[in-house]
Protein backbone atom coordinates (compact mmCIF):
# COMPACT_ATOMS: atom_id res chain seq x y z
CA UNK A 1 0.00 0.00 0.00
CA UNK A 2 2.97 1.84 0.60
CA UNK A 3 4.90 1.35 -2.27
CA UNK A 4 1.30 2.42 -4.32
CA UNK A 5 1.25 5.79 -2.86
CA UNK A 6 5.01 7.01 -3.22
CA UNK A 7 4.61 5.90 -6.73
CA UNK A 8 1.49 8.36 -7.09
CA UNK A 9 3.75 10.46 -5.23
CA UNK A 10 6.71 9.99 -7.60
CA UNK A 11 4.72 10.48 -11.06
CA UNK A 12 6.75 13.12 -12.30
CA UNK A 13 10.17 11.34 -11.45
CA UNK A 14 9.34 7.95 -13.18
CA UNK A 15 7.98 10.01 -16.06
CA UNK A 16 11.44 11.46 -16.25
CA UNK A 17 13.23 8.37 -16.23
CA UNK A 18 11.32 6.61 -18.54
CA UNK A 19 11.47 9.34 -21.40
CA UNK A 20 15.17 9.79 -20.27
CA UNK A 21 15.60 6.18 -21.49
CA UNK A 22 13.94 6.36 -24.36
CA UNK A 23 15.13 9.23 -25.67
CA UNK A 24 18.83 7.47 -24.91
CA UNK A 25 18.09 4.15 -26.52
CA UNK A 26 16.25 5.61 -29.40
CA UNK A 27 19.43 8.35 -29.66
CA UNK A 28 21.90 5.31 -29.87
CA UNK A 29 20.06 2.72 -31.36
CA UNK A 30 17.11 3.84 -33.35
CA UNK A 31 16.70 4.37 -37.35
CA UNK A 32 18.19 7.40 -37.22
CA UNK A 33 20.46 7.04 -34.33
CA UNK A 34 24.19 6.98 -33.72
CA UNK A 35 24.26 3.52 -35.05
CA UNK A 36 22.75 3.98 -38.26
CA UNK A 37 24.33 7.52 -38.62
CA UNK A 38 27.70 5.44 -39.06
CA UNK A 39 26.49 2.80 -41.40
CA UNK A 40 24.50 5.26 -43.57
CA UNK A 41 28.18 7.07 -43.89
CA UNK A 42 29.78 3.98 -44.59
CA UNK A 43 27.42 3.68 -48.03
CA UNK A 44 28.01 6.97 -48.83
CA UNK A 45 31.86 6.96 -48.68
CA UNK A 46 31.52 4.04 -50.86
CA UNK A 47 28.98 5.34 -53.29
CA UNK A 48 31.54 8.66 -53.79
CA UNK A 49 34.71 6.22 -54.30
CA UNK A 50 32.50 4.20 -56.90
CA UNK A 51 31.48 7.85 -58.47
CA UNK A 52 35.35 9.03 -58.58
CA UNK A 53 36.23 5.11 -60.42
CA UNK A 54 32.96 5.61 -63.11
CA UNK A 55 33.41 9.24 -63.26
CA UNK A 56 37.38 8.63 -64.54
CA UNK A 57 36.15 5.55 -66.72
CA UNK A 58 34.58 7.71 -68.52
CA UNK A 59 36.76 10.32 -68.75
CA UNK A 60 38.60 7.69 -70.72
CA UNK A 61 36.25 6.51 -73.00
CA UNK A 62 35.70 9.80 -74.17
CA UNK A 63 39.12 10.57 -74.65
CA UNK A 64 39.10 7.08 -76.68
CA UNK A 65 35.77 8.18 -78.52
CA UNK A 66 37.38 11.82 -79.59
CA UNK A 67 40.75 10.27 -80.19
CA UNK A 68 38.42 7.79 -83.34
CA UNK A 69 35.76 10.47 -84.18
CA UNK A 70 37.12 14.15 -84.44
CA UNK A 71 40.30 14.34 -85.74
CA UNK A 72 41.40 10.61 -86.34
CA UNK A 73 44.82 9.82 -84.20
CA UNK A 74 46.08 7.17 -86.93
CA UNK A 75 48.47 6.42 -84.01
CA UNK A 76 45.67 5.26 -82.11
CA UNK A 77 43.89 3.67 -84.67
CA UNK A 78 46.98 1.46 -85.76
CA UNK A 79 47.18 0.28 -82.06
CA UNK A 80 43.65 -0.55 -81.77
CA UNK A 81 43.85 -2.71 -85.40
CA UNK A 82 46.88 -4.63 -83.65
CA UNK A 83 44.88 -4.84 -80.31
CA UNK A 84 41.81 -6.41 -81.32
CA UNK A 85 41.88 -7.50 -84.78
CA UNK A 86 45.85 -9.15 -84.23
CA UNK A 87 46.93 -7.52 -87.92
CA UNK A 88 50.47 -6.34 -89.36
CA UNK A 89 51.53 -5.14 -92.33
CA UNK A 90 52.57 -7.07 -95.33
CA UNK A 91 56.62 -6.96 -94.05
CA UNK A 92 55.78 -7.61 -90.41
CA UNK A 93 56.55 -10.66 -88.67
CA UNK A 94 53.72 -11.16 -86.06
CA UNK A 95 55.36 -13.32 -82.74
CA UNK A 96 52.59 -14.17 -79.86
CA UNK A 97 54.14 -14.22 -76.93
CA UNK A 98 51.64 -16.03 -74.01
Amino acid sequence: MRLIESLKNKKFILFNIFLTLYIGINLIGGERGLISFYEKQKIYDNLVLSEKKLSLEIFELEKKNNMLSTNVNEDFLDMIYREKLKLGKNDEIIIKIK
